[in-house]
């Protein structure tokens, strides 16, 4: 009986805490994901995102603002999400990326965001992506139309 009772609850319950740990614990190394994204591609997978100027699938806008402090704005709003860290870069580089966590399992999405200067101001170059899978129901592109109505 007590056999029964471990295969039935014990080992799925193993299964889902090495899951869970792997996805938490698994390495970002910030040489893979820090990335120019000037000439990035898209993954191929319905699991990211991107915001360009041109050829994105959001168009992003001219701010009329130093790119120095349109990334010090990205950054406030990046950095005021929950689960949500640096994991790159810097305002001052211009470039930063960061990590964005599920609630339940800790599955990391990155976004990669890089200002630029514009006629008339700044505007970004944004990818966020997820680390694990092939879906993620939309996370991405909801990150992303969220940041870009906080900076408007």
């Amino acid at each position: 009986m007590k056999w029964i009772a471990l295969v039935t609850f014990g080992l799925p319950f193993l299964a889902a805490l090495t899951f869970s740990a792997f996805v938490r614990l698994a390495p970002l190394d910030p040489g893979v994901w820090h990335v120019s994204l000037e000439n990035v591609r898209r993954s191929g997978k319905p699991n990211d995102i991107r915001i360009r100027p041109e050829g994105g699938d959001i168009a992003a806008p001219v701010f009329a603002m130093t790119p120095e402090l349109l990334a010090e704005r990205i950054a406030s709003i990046a950095l005021g999400e929950p689960r949500t860290r640096l994991l790159a870069g810097s305002p001052a580089e211009g470039r930063m990326t960061f990590v964005q966590r599920s609630a339940l399992w800790g599955f990391p999405d990155l976004v990669t965001v890089e200002t630029l200067p514009a006629p008339g101001g700044s505007t970004f170059r944004l990818w966020s992506r997820s680390r694990f899978g092939y879906s993620d129901l939309g996370v991405n592109r909801a990150r992303a139309e969220r940041w870009l109505q906080a900076l408007r």
